[in-house]
């Protein structure tokens, strides 16, 4: 079949069933899946294991072979038995949310062509679509070669999902992930993840707020003083590698505060407000592949006597993790604080004339019908560390759609998008010739 008429096929079958396609889409975004390592059931809670029950299910039921790593990932291969030749990876545990949203976070909400609900963009909503084009490419009995999807439960609180997957079983020789950006993301920035602490005393204020995970901006600041009052900073939550699109309450608490407290007085010099590239801490590079570095102060709160912070740190791939973590490590020493934890993981880069990554981009190019490229981005995507992979979508480089924020959203026009991509994709790597 032409490959073209192929993908006219597909967008039909994807148009007729589409109300089918959200009702799974609303199922999974109601399961409540954020990651908890410390919950009582192991090893991510509850609602990560429910979530990875669904997956299952879903896979099952288009005569995938399935299989459950002990509640850290499923997966589904298309042909029992054959060696897959393709892995799509995608994650079914989200982000924490907060009291602010206008919908419910946990119903797939649509408004005006949009679709609204925790994990719509990262990544329930694109899991569903990989799933339906499964299903779509079942349906209509195409000969392929076999792939396979995988389901992980653990991707926000730091990939120990995928640590355990591979001791059981390797990757395919290609993997793509619904978890970066389109056209294909292929450089991913170092990240560094600190947490720092220090003694707190101060004869004005109680207690200190903000931040609910340390890869996003924090869009709320609660200051309680000694006299009574309160006070609370509100500014625009954003995804942790992107603090340019969000407003830090943070940082526009520091902005403005003009008390003797050493310790804030020190974070106010290193974390200015609008200032986006650690360059008051001594970072601020940047190279020509992968761009300006970003550097935030997600997290500070009160907490047993003391003022603990957190960062959110994204450089290019021309620097080190050593080298990184030793400059804001020192920065933050010396105003003060002790070093808590500290991790990350360096740079990750394909090169864009792979044949796979040749793959993807002409698929992405017969889709969406313009020049497909490269990219690069501070998102750490679900492929991080695996050789060779690449994040295809599933949002496009110029949206904003609330990634780990409040009202998280896909547009109705990018998850068709989304369906087709990842339909033909498949199709091109996996069909037999």
């Amino acid at each position: 079949m032409d490959k073209n008429e192929l993908a006219a096929k597909f967008a039909a079958y994807f148009d007729e069933h589409m109300q089918e396609i959200l009702a799974d889409l609303d199922e999974v975004i109601s399961i409540n899946s954020i990651a908890d390592e410390n919950a009582e059931v192991k090893p991510f809670g509850e609602g990560s294991a429910k979530a990875l029950a669904w997956g299952e299910s879903k896979l099952a039921a288009l005569g995938m072979a399935t299989k459950n790593f002990g509640n850290y990932a499923v997966r589904g291969d298309f042909i029992d038995g054959e060696e897959p030749v393709l892995g799509i990876l995608a994650h079914l545990d989200t982000v924490p949310v907060s009291s602010n949203w206008k919908y419910d976070p946990f119903r797939l909400t649509v408004d005006d062509g949009v679709l609204y609900g925790r994990g719509t963009i990262d990544d329930k909503g694109p899991a569903t679509a990989v799933i339906w084009a499964v299903k779509a490419i079942r349906e209509m009995g195409l000969p392929m070669k076999n792939f396979r999807v995988i389901f992980g439960g653990n991707e926000e609180n730091g990939c120990t999902d995928m640590e355990y997957y591979e001791k059981c079983e390797k990757f395919p020789p290609n993997v793509f992930t619904p978890d970066g950006s389109f056209p294909v993301l292929n450089c991913e920035k170092g990240m560094v993840h600190l947490t720092f602490s220090a003694p707190f005393e101060d004869s004005e204020i109680e207690s200190i707020s903000a931040g609910m995970a340390i890869n996003a901006i924090p869009d709320r600041m609660e200051i309680s003083f000694k006299n009574g009052e309160n006070k609370l900073v509100t500014g625009r939550s954003a995804h942790g590698s992107r603090p340019e699109n969000g407003d830090n309450a943070i940082t526009k608490f520091l902005n403005g505060y003009n008390g003797g407290n050493a310790l804030l007085g020190g974070l106010k010099k290193l974390f200015p407000h609008g200032g986006y590239d650690g360059t008051a801490c001594g970072l601020g590079f940047e190279d020509k592949v992968s761009g300006r570095m970003t550097c935030a102060l997600t997290i500070l709160k009160t907490e047993n006597g003391r003022l603990c912070g957190g960062i959110d740190i994204r450089f290019p791939i021309d620097r080190t993790y050593a080298e990184i973590s030793g400059i804001i490590t020192k920065a933050l020493k010396d105003a003060g604080f002790a070093i808590d934890t500290c991790e990350g993981m360096e740079p990750h880069y394909v090169d864009e004339n792979s044949d796979f990554v040749q793959t993807l981009l002409r698929v992405y190019e017969r889709v969406k019908g313009e020049k497909g490229y490269c990219i690069a981005e501070g998102g750490i995507t679900y492929v991080h560390n695996t050789e060779g992979a690449v994040a295809f979508g599933a949002e496009f480089p110029d949206e904003d759609n609330h990634m780990h924020g409040d009202d998280e959203h896909i547009t109705m026009e990018t998850f068709r998008y989304n369906l087709n991509m990842y339909a033909n994709a498949i199709a091109e790597i996996c069909i037999k010739d």
